[in-house]
């Protein structure tokens, strides 16, 4: 009995798409995905709204790609939190191709054309010409060095609690800022201030594909 009791436990169980995954049965994962609400269907854009080149934001094998074209960014337009967030726990897995450059907006609000001018970009780049790395809070904190590999995905977690924003790569912290009365702003063109305001995934340019995936957020008390 209890070794039937064992298998029953731990049982493959059916997932959103007819594939199958091992049950985790983990009481300290359950509580760590606890209140975290999915941005993406795993199956559409649905909820999502591409900019000027759209077709360079689709969906392949059950996840988001990026890039291949020229440059879009992808809007989160959806029902969850009214795609307006100010407090939030965002995690998401990202995975680059070689020379690939992307990046998750925050705190923005869609615009047709151009880079976002509102809101932080956390940066994704492994090993495209522009020097600032994944995990960089772009043109604020920037890091020299990637944590991570092309071709691997990798765990990507972005926290915004009052003036605090910290990136973490794979469960490690690699940012921890936090906003001045009068943040620095490094291109006049664009307001890199907290504020309020939704998510984006950068397609940065034709000979960039970034793949993401597992896109949830957790909004968190004003307080």
């Amino acid at each position: 009995m209890k070794f039937q009791k064992f298998a029953i436990a731990t049982m493959l169980t059916i997932v959103a798409g007819g594939g199958f995954a091992l049950a985790d049965t983990s009481a300290a994962d359950t509580n760590d995905e606890a209140g975290f609400i999915a941005l993406f269907d795993g199956k559409s854009l649905d909820g999502w709204r591409a900019s000027e080149h759209k077709d360079s934001c689709k969906v392949e094998d059950g996840v988001i790609v990026v890039g291949g074209g020229e440059r879009s960014h992808l809007f989160y337009e959806g029902p969850v939190g009214n795609h307006d967030f100010k407090n939030f726990v965002l995690r998401l897995q990202a995975k680059t191709e070689p020379k690939s450059n992307s990046g998750v907006y925050f705190h923005t609000e869609y615009q047709e054309t151009d880079w976002p001018a509102k809101g932080y970009e956390a940066q994704v780049n492994n090993s495209q010409e522009d020097p600032r790395r994944t995990g960089s809070l772009y043109a604020v904190v920037d890091q020299e060095e990637t944590p991570v590999k092309d071709g691997e995905w990798f765990d990507y977690e972005i926290t915004v609690q009052g003036k605090q924003i910290t990136l973490k790569i794979n469960g490690e912290t690699v940012v921890d800022y936090t906003e001045p009365e009068n943040p620095p702003q490094p291109d006049s063109t664009r307001d890199r201030r907290l504020s309020h305001g939704t998510i984006a995934l950068q397609a940065h340019d034709p000979g960039s594909i970034v793949r993401y995936r597992n896109i949830r957020i957790k909004p968190l008390s004003d307080e």
